[in-house]
């Protein structure tokens, strides 16, 4: 037994935590399955759509699920005020199941006089149809993107909260890695001939790559199913018993008590407005969530293989270093993990906005240079893993903890939400700015980096070992 009075029982925080972080895995899973795909459906819609199907359209497509991350992002808060956490998180789970089988085949809608859609076949109805399961899905990892590090921060003690939320980026990244693995077996299985491999991917390997996100979205609805509603909705609920029991299990019972006193303190005015704290701490969450977004970081997970191939890779090397890519950004966040609670939060977004404008800058000037190869792929490792130890997870924690309770659920949903606008601009962006100048593209990003820095140094408040009912304090006072 690892459960004592005063200090509660650590397996069973750990135990439901890593069932919230499997949200995470899903996010990370979702958004990264179209790198290994997108090439192949570029070529599949242009095969039966020809010039209509424009390197604009492209981007919009690939960057479809992020339509439905805006959405879910803006809901999140409503859902996750009046079905909970936890219940919002099962009913994402469900929109990654039907997402990731109506994405692997498009054609299972119906037109209108109840006709499928020729399998197979390239139309607009088809694009169309693709998209809305793309936009299905998105609503599900904006939801969860919002909702799975609340849950965490609302369960997990003050002292390791940055940690366990951390955790969540943790699982985004290995959800990324994963798929990442999983796209490669999938196209190396599908042919023995590079042309072969070429022509089974267009035929079927993107739709492989979709459906395969079915098997965690199963698993995650059915073990959320498990897991308890976290305190602060059960207190926000009426439910003050049910919310000490959970409290007593994690934190052991006078810590217990201890907690529950300061919920009820600030949950009193539990239906205070957005801005009863002031415009400020709006502002500092939106920014986060711009900054994380504009320094570019999902162009390069999303559009990674084509990267690679544009620095002179074949198309199996190209995936193999994607791979590597996943595998140096799971030991960056293992480092941020690890440091999160002990060096703070600023210091840390500081160094990583630093990192990532070295990366950037580097790259923009071999790319004017039309310098490849292996200096290209170090900065691109140097930039992500800069990412990763800093904004990746740090952003994430601070979007969960620095919201007085009494507005965090609608808070969080606002930036969220801004973060997914962000996301789906630059990515959206990303092929058309590319055509003007690649080199121009990383410099821009660079300079957000930079931007980044200095609005950490000079608006984001330290939040390292203050409890969630001290940002309610800390947030009045600055008013």
């Amino acid at each position: 037994m690892d459960r004592k009075p005063d200090s509660g029982s650590k397996i069973y925080l750990y135990s439901i935590c890593s069932v919230a972080v499997i949200g995470g895995l899903l996010f990370g899973y979702d958004t990264a399955v179209i790198s290994g795909a997108e090439q192949a459906l570029q070529e599949f819609f242009k095969s039966g759509l020809h010039d209509y199907y424009t390197t604009a359209i492209h981007g919009s497509v690939v960057s479809a699920a992020l339509i439905g991350c805006i959405i879910g992002g803006l809901i999140s808060g409503f859902m996750s005020s009046h079905l909970g956490r936890r219940n919002s998180l099962i009913l994402a789970s469900v929109m990654f199941f039907l997402s990731a089988l109506g994405s692997y085949m498009p054609e299972f809608l119906f037109r209108p006089g109840f006709q499928f859609f020729q399998p197979g076949e390239a139309t607009k109805s088809l694009m169309w149809a693709f998209i809305l399961y793309r936009v299905l899905g998105g609503i599900g990892v904006g939801m969860a993107s919002a909702i799975c590090p609340t849950y965490i921060a609302e369960v997990a003690p003050a002292n390791i909260r940055g940690t366990l939320v951390s955790c969540n980026q943790f699982a985004i990244i290995f959800g990324q890695l994963v798929v990442y693995f999983v796209n490669f077996l999938i196209r190396s299985g599908l042919a023995d001939t590079p042309d072969l491999i070429q022509i089974a991917m267009v035929d079927i390997g993107w739709r492989k790559m979709f459906v395969s996100e079915a098997f965690p979205a199963a698993a995650f609805g059915l073990l959320l199913l498990l897991v308890p509603k976290t305190p602060r909705f059960l207190v926000m609920s009426g439910n003050s018993k049910k919310a000490l029991e959970v409290l007593t299990r994690i934190n052991g019972t006078n810590k217990a008590q201890e907690i529950l006193i300061n919920i009820k303190e600030t949950l009193t005015e539990k239906k205070e407005k957005l801005f009863s704290y002031g415009v400020t701490v709006i502002i500092v969450g939106i920014l986060l969530s711009f900054f994380q977004q504009a320094v570019g970081i999902n162009v390069v997970l999303y559009y990674a293989p084509r990267i690679f191939q544009n620095m002179g890779s074949s198309g199996d090397a190209a995936m193999i270093q994607t791979v590597v890519m996943g595998i140096v950004n799971i030991i960056s966040t293992v480092i941020a993990i690890l440091t999160v609670d002990k060096w703070g939060r600023k210091k840390l977004l500081i160094a990583g906005s630093i990192g990532m404008a070295i990366g950037m800058t580097v790259l923009s000037v071999l790319s004017f240079c039309d310098v490849i190869g292996i200096t290209a792929l170090v900065f691109i490792i140097i930039y992500t893993a800069s990412f990763m130890v800093s904004w990746g997870p740090v952003c994430w924690v601070l979007i969960s903890e620095i919201f007085p309770n009494t507005i965090r659920s609608h808070a969080v949903a606002v930036a969220v939400a801004a973060q997914w606008i962000s996301n789906y601009v630059i990515s959206s962006t990303f092929p058309s700015l590319c055509d003007w100048s690649v080199g121009g593209t990383y410099l821009i990003y660079a300079s957000f980096s930079v931007l980044s820095a200095l609005f950490v140094l000079r608006m984001v408040p330290e939040t390292k070992g203050k409890t969630l009912e001290d940002m309610s304090r800390l947030w009045r006072e600055k008013k």
